[in-house]
């Protein structure tokens, strides 16, 4: 076989491998967000204390602890400095936590579930996302810092400083 058969093999198997991955992703992506969806609702149910908003149609919901001031526009190239504690959904485990150091993440870099969620306070205010695994870490588990596969997120995030 020639090596321009052999490309074009070769191209063909891989654009008919995507094609039959994608489908078959897609509809496992759909009956995730399903879930993840139902499980978010009936949290928020048997929490009605909670007055979450949802975040447009994303499935992300959020509370304003804090507003805090000002009238910074968010981009992908903003700096934010920000403390946290994220925690799974399903038991209340927390992962990951900020101490005495805040880090400070280009937004553009964030998981998406922040993204949205971060520009609904200003500097000072701290806010409560509650994120499907899709506007997380989807369904790559994350070993090194605890998290299962398509893990929903509890984060409450104070927002220190935010740099444009």
């Amino acid at each position: 076989m020639n090596r321009a058969a052999l490309i074009i093999l070769f191209l063909c198997a891989g654009l008919s491998a995507c094609k039959k991955s994608t489908e078959g992703g897609t509809a496992g992506y759909k009956a995730q967000a399903r879930v993840d969806d139902a499980i978010i609702a009936k949290y928020l149910s048997e929490n009605p204390t909670l007055e979450a908003k949802k975040v447009d149609t994303s499935g992300v919901y959020y509370i304003v602890e804090q507003p805090g001031t000002g009238s910074d526009l968010f981009t992908n190239s903003t700096s934010v400095t920000v403390g946290y504690t994220g925690s799974i959904l399903s038991n209340g485990k927390v992962f990951a936590q900020t101490q005495s150091f805040h880090p400070s993440y280009i937004l553009q870099s964030v998981i998406l579930g922040w993204k949205l969620g971060i520009p609904k306070i200003q500097k000072g205010g701290t806010i409560r996302l509650l994120l499907p695994s899709r506007y997380a870490y989807g369904p790559a588990p994350q070993p090194q810092i605890g998290l299962p596969a398509n893990a929903i997120l509890d984060f409450t995030i104070t927002l220190y400083d935010i740099v444009n």
